[in-house]
């Protein structure tokens, strides 16, 4: 009699353990199997999300290679030859004032010294790539913000082989908001493309 209830547990214990661990398996296949849902869907919006960063940089892109149409400055001769033709004073553009640097805004913002036209202040730009833009005669943030993507892919060509990996699409943009003063705009720029990284 002993004998026969300790053979039906011989049977009953792994019949459980194997129900068990049937269960168990099922369980974790299912988790697994919504874990990756759960990342396709982080995929595509991130996806969705780089697009729409892509197309804000190509309209900013666009926008600052249009220049302005720059209206020449009158001689005196010239002014009232304007005036005779056409009975009225012409109004004409003041030079444009150079914009002074703030260097307290500029470390308010970044938490460091930033010496005015530091190149390296733009991400991507290292001390190696601005000595290459200062050797092509562009070592100013007014400079940089007026040179086009495919000037400074000539500089960086300059440079050799390992230079041309480098992206300058955003530089001049950087540049013109190290120029003009918009330190908080430029620190949640670069924030917001992964540091001048698209």
């Amino acid at each position: 009699m002993n004998f026969e209830n300790m053979n039906i547990w011989c049977w009953i214990i792994p019949l459980l353990v194997g129900l068990l661990c049937a269960l168990f398996g099922y369980l974790l296949g299912k988790g697994k199997s919504e874990t990756v849902v759960d990342h396709s869907a982080e995929l595509k919006q991130c996806r969705e999300t780089n697009a729409k960063l892509q197309a804000d940089l190509a309209a900013c892109t666009k926008k600052l290679s249009e220049k302005p149409v720059s209206i020449p400055q009158p001689t005196p001769s010239s002014t009232s030859n304007i005036t005779s033709s056409f009975g009225a004073t012409a109004e004409v553009e003041a030079a444009p004032v150079p914009i002074p640097f703030d260097a307290a805004a500029a470390k308010a913002v970044f938490g460091k010294n930033i010496k005015q036209d530091d190149l390296k202040v733009i991400e991507g730009i290292g001390p190696k790539i601005e000595g290459l833009f200062k050797g092509a005669d562009i070592a100013t943030w007014k400079a940089l913000s007026e040179t086009s993507v495919a000037s400074c892919k000539e500089v960086l060509a300059t440079g050799g082989e390992r230079y041309r990996i480098h992206d300058p699409s955003s530089w001049h943009m950087q540049a013109k908001m190290c120029y003009e003063g918009k330190w908080a705009e430029l620190a949640k720029w670069q924030d917001e493309h992964d540091h001048g990284r698209l």
